[in-house]
């Protein structure tokens, strides 16, 4: 099982801003499974959902 990247957030938010972790609890009340993970390689938060390789 893969992972679909939905969105991309800077790591460098203003303090007490989580937008990865918004962004993905508005896709999870849509019905999205949607969770963040942390790309260190880029120094970003992704927003994923996953999704079969079939």
């Amino acid at each position: 099982m893969g992972a679909k990247v939905l969105e991309r957030f800077p790591a460098g938010a203003p303090r007490g801003s989580w937008p990865a972790e918004e962004y993905a609890a508005r896709r999870r009340a849509e019905g999205q499974p949607a969770t963040v993970i942390m790309d260190l390689k880029s120094d970003a938060f992704l927003v994923v959902v996953p999704v079969d390789d079939d």
